[in-house]
């Protein structure tokens, strides 16, 4: 398809720009009306420019992503119910030797549970826990969120059901569940690996402080500690004191300092209300040392199993929750049922039913066994992750869709088609380029649709055996591209959109992931692109 008309293709890129400034900036100054609004701008402008008919727009809306997404938010309120959080803490943070450790763990658990889950399932899952965690811990969540949404999409390309470009890809090319694991799971391992070394690298102040800070908690309290004592000793010898016997005359003048200081204190209070206060401080002070001196790593490994879920219990809903919240624990035949139902949740996306209707059916499942009014459970979806997400994927489908119809990304690819040959490693790279920036300005699931046809037809003239490992470089880069920018996959915007709405909130901005995402991206996409094409 070549450029469309001169109108179209003004009116839709500058509508297309419009839904990408407020998704980058959802508080931009001349128009703060955030990413949800921006999408359904975005959208809106599409139809009225005359980009798309009212009919294509809905069209463009993905309603199976939609009721995936809906679905995996309605059953990870109800594992959470299960206490599946706190088994998952002892799974995180059994013997755990700090933040960096804590770190590694939680992009190996991501990882996985993309590859099995789907890596947005993987983020409505993990998400929550892991801001309470950083908020026990008394740690920045940044690190640890990145962690999270990078893994889960280096790891849902492990699988034909970790991510929905992959099961287009394995539907097109019709490349066998097993063929698609070996050929991708080593560029997995290796790429999960090296982002979370980048993470240490980049983070590692961050996660050093942490125990520099306790340390220096320690050493203000011992030497707050020893002034007190001090203080105490001197009061005690004083000649006001039950003990004093003798006349000493340097004790007496040390004593006359003493009782000085503590005259200039004491005007209102006495003595005896001076030193209770200074009992007093010293009994806070060691509280403060109890509660929050403790070092993250005895924190995190305290007593075992045990000390994580002390530490677990204590992430349990406080008074200012629903009363659903906080008697709404599941007894232990439900908590089973759950379990079992999530089981079968994901043997049936082993099988390879429909994943939205899957999600939906376990969801609607466990509201039955709950047998009680669905309400409640329903608000909290809406506490922890917002419809105004659904709404703003609505809006960015029909936006994305209008921008493909403009024929620019459809251009771009015959302009570079020629120099993306798979036979040669310039070809292959720039080939990876055209994937990177296709999917991070369109999305991946449109690229995968734009190209997938394309990049097998011309690997399959140059030969037979390299139609696969076109679908599989396909897979690979579109799906890691996801970790360039905020707004590559939808597993990133998931986990921003949460640590936003959660109370303290927290913002992930489109630089500070950039800073992030590009070397990441550029790092892990090529050194699996090699284990890929061995």
């Amino acid at each position: 398809m070549d450029l469309g008309p001169f109108k179209k293709v003004v009116l839709g890129s500058v509508a297309f720009a419009i839904f990408w400034i407020l998704a980058v900036f959802p508080a931009v100054p001349f128009l703060p009306i955030g990413r949800t609004a921006g999408s359904i701008l975005g959208a809106t402008l599409m139809v009225i420019f005359k980009v798309i008919t009212p009919k294509q727009a809905y069209d463009a809306i993905n309603l199976p992503v939609l009721g995936l997404l809906f679905g995996t938010m309605v059953v990870s309120i109800y594992l959470e119910r299960a206490d599946m959080f706190k088994h998952l803490g002892v799974l995180l943070s059994w013997k755990s030797r700090g933040a960096k450790d804590m770190l590694c763990r939680i992009c190996i658990v991501s990882a996985i549970s993309s590859a099995l889950f789907t890596n947005d399932t993987a983020c409505f899952f993990l998400t929550e826990f892991i801001l309470k965690i950083a908020r026990q811990n008394n740690i920045r969540p940044e690190p640890f969120l990145l962690g999270l949404a990078s893994s889960s999409n280096i790891g849902s390309s492990a699988t034909p059901i970790g991510n929905p470009q992959n099961l287009i890809i394995a539907i097109h090319s019709r490349i066998s569940f097993g063929e698609f694991v070996l050929g991708l799971l080593p560029a997995v391992l290796v790429g999960v690996f090296v982002n979370a070394l980048i993470l240490i690298c980049m983070f590692r102040r961050l996660l050093s402080d942490v125990k520099e800070e306790e340390d220096a908690l320690y050493e203000m309290i011992v030497q707050e500690d020893s002034a007190v004592h001090q203080i105490s000793l001197a009061t005690m010898s004083s000649p006001n004191s039950l003990e004093y016997h003798e006349y000493d005359p340097i004790a007496e003048h040390v004593n006359a300092q003493r009782m000085c200081e503590l005259d200039m204190c004491s005007d209102s209070c006495g003595e005896i209300e001076l030193m209770k206060a200074v009992l007093s401080k010293k009994e806070a002070t060691d509280n403060m040392f109890s509660e929050i001196g403790e070092p993250m790593e005895e924190r995190f490994a305290r007593g075992g199993v045990q000390g994580t879920m002390d530490m677990m219990t204590d992430l349990e809903p406080g008074p200012q929750q629903s009363a659903e919240e906080s008697k709404g624990q599941l007894n232990r035949w439900k908590r089973l049922c759950i379990y079992l139902g999530t089981v079968g949740m994901l043997v049936a996306f082993l099988m390879g039913l429909d994943m939205s209707w899957t999600a939906l059916t376990a969801a609607l499942i466990f509201v039955i066994l709950d047998f009680k009014d669905a309400g409640p459970c329903l608000e909290k979806v809406n506490q922890q992750v917002s419809y105004s997400l659904l709404v703003f994927f609505c809006g960015m489908f029909i936006t994305v869709d209008g921008f493909s119809k403009t024929g620019i990304p459809t251009s771009f690819w015959t302009l570079m088609e020629p120099h993306a040959q798979i036979d040669h490693a310039s070809g292959i790279a720039v080939l990876a380029i055209v994937i990177l920036v296709l999917s991070n300005v369109v999305s991946n699931v449109p690229t995968v649709l734009l190209l997938g046809a394309k990049v097998a037809a011309c690997a399959a003239a140059i030969s037979p055996s390299k139609e696969k490992k076109a679908w599989l470089i396909l897979a690979w880069v579109s799906t890691v591209a996801g970790n360039l920018s905020l707004l590559g996959s939808a597993a990133n915007i998931i986990v921003c959109e949460q640590a936003f709405r959660a109370q303290p909130s927290y913002n992930i901005t489109f630089w500070s992931h950039l800073k992030f995402g590009v070397p990441s991206t550029l790092i892990v996409t090529t050194i699996g692109l090699a284990l890929v094409l061995a």
